[in-house]
């Protein structure tokens, strides 16, 4: 594909996942408090929409088709809303998946990954929504801790809030599948 050829792939898909966002309900308006700890008046319920086999699959396959054009070996996801999102990726890749615990468990293999991590590691992480990217920047820390490097991250939905720029600080870009604007359209 050329590159006129790609963006135009890219916005099909765009719309294609939007209407696939809204018709799944993962789109609500109210007063919400988010992760960042912020106010908001609409909620981008992605975990809706990973437990929807339809729109889940879309998104696997919207994020596939990016990630081939990412120098990445590993799909990786946080722990509770990046792992439905990372293991159909990864399903859909064939390439292996690493899940970050967001802390250590006391029993078992205490390790803060389920799965297997070496330094020479490329990851891609998968998040559901990010605002100001700090849930995922903290992730990035503990993978890079092991000398692996996460030189992406793919959102479903970027709520335009500063995840772009806190990422790129960190070295890492963000790529999302649709911003909030596009959807709230």
């Amino acid at each position: 594909m050329n590159k006129s050829e790609i963006e135009k792939e890219l916005e099909t898909q765009k719309q294609e996942l939007i209407a696939a966002l809204k018709t799944c309900g993962a789109i609500r308006y109210g007063d919400f408090t988010l992760a960042s700890g912020k106010k908001s008046k609409y909620y981008i319920d992605i975990k809706k929409a990973s437990t929807d086999p339809k729109t889940l699959k879309l998104i696997a396959r919207q994020a596939a088709f990016r990630i081939k054009q990412m120098d990445v070996n590993i799909i990786a996801g946080v722990e509770l809303g990046g792992v439905p999102l990372a293991t159909a990726v990864s399903m859909e890749t064939e390439l292996p998946l690493l899940i970050v615990r967001k802390a250590v468990k006391d029993y078992g293999t205490k390790s803060r990954f389920v799965g297997t991590i070496k330094p020479e590691d490329r990851l891609v992480m998968l998040e559901d929504v990010t605002t100001s990217g700090g849930s995922v920047r903290n992730a990035i820390e503990v993978v890079r801790e092991t000398g692996a490097n996460v030189k992406y991250v793919i959102s479903v939905v970027d709520r335009e809030e500063g995840a772009i720029e806190n990422l790129k600080e960190t070295g890492t870009e963000l790529v999302s599948l649709v911003s909030a604007s596009d959807l709230l359209k």
